[in-house]
């Protein structure tokens, strides 16, 4: 679930091309603050994906809500239940 709404937010990036060492920047308009640099383009995607991944930690560990991208949502479990 947290894969699909990381590439689904990756999806709807914007890039552009900066005057910076790291000239690539990304950001996902929807998620506010989320955003990434790199020297390659491939490396800026790979940068913002971890950025939206520590975005989604932080996020669910003070319980601020996440909004959903498309059809994806990410929200906190309230009980675990393990049978077996």
């Amino acid at each position: 679930m947290i894969t699909e709404y990381i590439n689904a937010a990756l999806s709807r990036a914007k890039y552009e091309l900066i005057d910076d060492e790291e000239p690539y920047y990304g950001e996902v308009p929807e998620l506010e603050g989320v955003w990434s640099t790199g020297k390659t383009l491939e490396q800026c995607r790979h940068n913002l994906a971890e950025v939206i991944d520590g975005w989604l930690v932080v996020k669910l560990k003070r319980g601020l809500p996440i909004p959903p991208i498309g059809e994806y949502k990410v929200e906190e479990l309230k009980k675990l239940e393990v049978s077996g």
